[in-house]
């Protein structure tokens, strides 16, 4: 029975006017539905009410939500479809719990007699689906059951203390009370003295609110039950009803929100950095909707106990960066503090001997834990070095947080301490990675017993989730697993076994760059690929032959065969080749085995529209982001060696204040422990080859346009659909309006005949300099290009002939734009060089880069000799003042751009007076005007 005391008002609240927010009603009613869930961790049910416009919560639920958050009164009241009119007390921010989810949301307190009321606000903003057939609610892909209501008439009805009973002073106890339906309620004396409750005397009132009537049992089970056991596959009725005993008994083990993490109570992560001095760092600026949104993250996180406040040297930035789904991840940049951090040594298990462990098992599960890292907190002494600013106080973690070098040692000796005399007969594990094994159904049963109780004394807890239970087979540390025994992922290997058979010649040559840097390891590689390297002369046909077909398949068998695919061995460094290139991203995981570099596995992945507009820069940062998630079971808690032929991402750990999409790249970078070196691109075949294998017929990605001209016009395609708003009409009329283009644009247009030099002598000396370019330059839709070779002739480009009027346009993109970055004018010129080419380029690029006010923002000022300083001795007001002028500025509509400062040396009384220009006239004027003659 659910009751609440009535007329009770919150000390705490303030009174608010009248302002028309409206409810369907203040109660559920008879066709009320509820759901079950927490507001800040206390249970209650939630009436979902659509015909309601805001979220309410009772003031008795309030009350008890007092000590946690600041209550603030609105302006505004209640009135419902009936015309009853509530007060609101004030509004909350809180956390709200459905399923195994939690929101941050405002809600209103109000004398309503459901605990909590969620509207339309709550339902629409978390897009919540109502279904009414199967009586549940969606959100999120879960399905969170409602339950319908009775409500009694509301009325008060007192309860009678059924016998005598002498209570104790500053004490409290259960009185038997004999209401309409008799029960026990508790009653506190608080002061003295005693207090005697005779039999018969009125001890309280109560009210009925809601008496659940349909399906009852459903509170006890676990949430995450139904969703488990609709994935058991192949298990008869006995069996699922073993599983659901089992689950049952260990239901506390699994999570069930996201605050809902656990606490290992067996080790603690330590930050040993040595003698090292503290390192303080300043917060990043962020925007005030960031500011504010960082705020509400600190705020959820210190209230789920992650973090605390701080008051040591210590110091870190954040980055918020926005997840797919639209919400905010809160990062901390640990580069810093990674750099003098004492490497943990701690050896990880050899994948090889890890998998022989499975041989003879016929059941399988694997487990995934809830945030695994929250769960290990920090040693108290190094719980300082994990401090983090938000520019409104010092914060430090209490756990483990992402992005520490020495996260995943500590993780792994965790798991073998927790799982210690288990990993040979029950689990493997691996890092985070769980595996439990079974050569019968009930050995297997009792092998997850096992491990779940060594977890649950150890205080761990699982996301159900990502659990996978009773499975014949399994993907576990990129292999397959089945009582059949261990084999190659095929993912491993997809990149080679897919690749398309060449239609030209340009995918032909990126074939044969990759099996020519393998050659070594193929016996009579050049009888194998005489085939295919006929087709690649110059002035052959391209005539696909069955000699070519078997040519071609044999290479792709000899690429994933031993001895160029091999075993990893975990005492041997591994090294990841990655490239990209304008149609895709190509990897290579190998190790030095003796002296040879042989393949541990292959990774490539075709880009979508938006990726290949990304500049090069950024498309070689995505090939090394996707490449090492990729290869994460080989690369995580390992130090390797990443080469990559574009020198620029050297920069990569060093970036200054990464923002978006780097920011959350560079993030998810921190967690791994790689040094990146450069090598030239004729060098780095392997992934360059993989970047640049054809797309199938039928790839969604590409466009008609790169379809129709193919792989050698490439880069101009790339160009176009790069500015989207710059179609070929749109150009050619901009050329045509250039004086130094269109005599050549005109030429072209009417004749392919170079013209004389009498013929353009008149022009002007740009149009003489393109006309010295006449050979490389071509048409592509009646839009002037120049194409550039490279000396070897292995790459080519597209470069548009750029018309004057777009010139500051292209600079913008390619220097100042979020993907710009502000680099120097070596790189400026090298990412403009690759799209487009005009007239004096360099020394636009200079002088762009040279006046850009960000750049020279951040630049340290040059040493200068300074002077002694002096003291000015001032005893009267105006005897002496200083004046200075701050500009140019945006030009403000009274068409004023600078600010003359004033200010008196004696009493330090400053002025600020707008001006349209510094000209002495006009400071004077000014000077006159607004300080002297005031």
């Amino acid at each position: 029975m659910y009751g609440r005391l009535t007329g009770r008002r919150l000390p705490f609240l303030n009174k608010a006017p009248e302002e028309g927010l409206k409810v369907s009603a203040l109660c559920g009613g008879r066709n009320g539905l509820y759901l079950e869930g927490s507001i800040c961790g206390i249970p209650c049910l939630m009436l979902v009410d659509t015909g309601a416009n805001v979220t309410l919560v009772s003031t008795d639920l309030a009350q008890k939500l007092k000590g946690n958050f600041i209550y603030t009164a609105p302006n505004i009241s209640l009135k419902t479809a009936t015309g009853e009119k509530a007060e609101v007390h004030g509004k909350l921010d809180a956390a709200i719990e459905c399923g195994s989810r939690k929101f941050q949301h405002k809600i209103y307190v109000a004398d309503i007699t459901d605990p909590c009321i969620l509207g339309l606000d709550f339902l629409q903003k978390f897009n919540f689906m109502v279904d009414l057939e199967k009586n549940e609610i969606r959100t999120g892909g879960e399905e969170i059951p409602l339950f319908s209501a009775r409500a009694e008439d509301s009325k008060l009805c007192t309860v009678l203390a059924k016998e005598k009973t002498i209570m104790p002073a500053r004490s409290e106890c259960l009185i038997q009370g004999v209401p309409e339906a008799s029960g026990k309620f508790r009653y506190a004396i608080t002061d003295f003295p005693s207090e005697v409750s005779q039999k018969g005397a009125v001890i309280a009132t109560c009210e009925p609110v809601v008496d659940i009537v349909a399906r009852p049992q459903e509170f006890s089970e676990p949430l995450h039950l139904p969703s488990i056991l609709e994935n058991l596959e192949g298990l008869n009725e006995e069996q699922r009803t073993a599983v659901k005993e089992l689950l049952q008994e260990f239901q506390n083990l699994f999570s069930t929100s996201d605050s809902d993490v656990g606490r290992c109570n067996m080790t603690q992560h330590r930050i040993n950095t040595g003698n090292h001095s503290p390192i303080k760092q300043y917060p990043r600026r962020l925007p005030l909707a960031k500011k504010e949104e960082a705020e509400r993250l600190v705020k959820e996180m210190v209230h789920n106990g992650i973090i605390e406040e701080s008051s040591g040297p210590w110091a870190s930035p954040i980055v918020l960066v926005k997840k797919k789904d639209g919400s905010t991840r809160f990062c901390v940049d640990y580069r810093k503090l990674n750099e003098i951090t004492i490497k943990d040594s701690y050896n990880l298990p050899r994948i090889d001997f890890t998998l022989d462990a499975l041989n003879g098992s016929q059941w399988f599960s694997t487990l995934d834990l809830k945030s695994g890292y929250w769960q290990v907190d920090i040693q108290p002494e190094d719980k300082e070095k994990t401090a983090f600013t938000t520019g409104q106080g010092l914060w430090q973690f209490k756990v483990m947080p992402f992005g520490l070098c020495n996260a995943p040692a500590t993780f792994e000796r965790l798991m073998e301490t927790v799982l210690h005399g288990l990993t040979s007969e029950a689990c493997l594990v691996y890092l985070d990675d769980f595996i439990i094994v079974g050569r019968t159904f009930q050995e297997h049963l009792n092998n997850i017993r096992k491990v779940f109780k060594r977890l649950q004394k150890a205080n761990l807890k699982l996301s159900p989730k990502k659990c996978r239970f009773f499975r014949k087979e399994v993907s576990y540390l990129g292999h397959i697993i089945s009582a059949d025994g261990v084999k190659t992922d095929p993912e491993k290997t997809k990149a080679v076994v897919d690749w398309p058979r060449p239609e030209t010649v340009h995918d032909l040559r990126s074939f044969l760059g990759l099996c020519t840097y393998y050659r070594r390891f193929v016996r009579n590689f050049s009888a194998i690929a005489r085939p295919l390297h006929k087709l690649t002369e110059a002035r052959s046909n391209f005539n696909w032959t069955e000699e070519c077909e078997k040519s071609f398949n044999s290479l792709k068998q000899a690429l994933i065969t031993s001895p160029v695919l091999t075993y990893p061995w975990t005492d041997k460094e591994f090294i990841l080749d990655t490239a990209a290139s304008n149609e895709g991203i190509g990897a290579v995981l190998s190790q030095k085995i003796g002296n040879e570099e042989c393949v541990i596995a292959y990774f490539s992945k075709s880009l979508g529209k938006p990726e290949r507009n990304y500049c090069v820069t950024r498309k070689e940062l995505l090939a090394i982001v996707k490449s090492i998630e990729h290869f994460h079971h080989y690369l995580y808690g390992r130090k390797f060696l990443l080469w990559t032929d574009h020198a620029s991402l050297r920069w990569l750990l060093n970036f200054r204040e990464p923002e978006g999409q780097i920011a959350r790249w560079i993030q998810r970078l921190q967690e791994y422990d790689f040094e990146i070196q450069h090598r030239k691109g004729t060098s780095h075949g392997n992934a360059d080859a993989l970047s640049r294998r054809p797309c199938k017929e039928n790839c969604k990605h590409c466009t008609n346009a790169e379809k129709k001209f193919g792989m050698e016009t490439d880069i101009s395609v790339k160009v176009l659909t790069t500015e989207d708003a710059w179609s070929s009409s749109k150009v050619q009329k901009a050329q045509l309006e250039d004086p130094a283009i269109r005599p050549i644009l005109e030429r072209k247009l009417n004749s392919e005949d170079r013209p004389s030099w009498q013929e353009i002598a008149p022009e002007s000396p740009a149009t003489k300099r393109y006309w010295a370019l006449w050979d490389s330059l071509h048409l592509k839709d009646g839009v002037l290009y120049r194409k550039w070779e490279s000396d070897d002739g292995s790459s080519c480009r597209w470069q548009l002939i750029l018309p004057k009027s777009r010139i500051q346009e292209v600079l913008r993109e390619t220097h100042d734009s979020a993907s710009g970055g502000h680099f120097g004018v070596m790189k400026t010129l090298s990412k403009t060089r690759e799209r487009f080419y005009w007239d004096r380029l360099r020394a636009n690029v200079e002088k762009w880069c040279r006046e850009c006010h960000a750049c020279g923002a951040r630049k340290g000022p040059k040493t200068r000799t300074k002077g002694h300083l002096q003291r000015y001795n001032v005893g009267a007001p105006f005897k002496r003042m200083a004046l200075d002028i701050l500009g140019p500025l945006p030009v403000t509509t009274k068409g004023n751009r600078y600010v003359l400062v004033l200010m008196d040396y004696f009493t330090k009384w400053p002025e600020a007076i707008p001006i349209p220009n510094q000209e002495a006239s006009t400071v004077a004027e000014e000077l006159v005007r607004a300080w002297i003659s005031r």
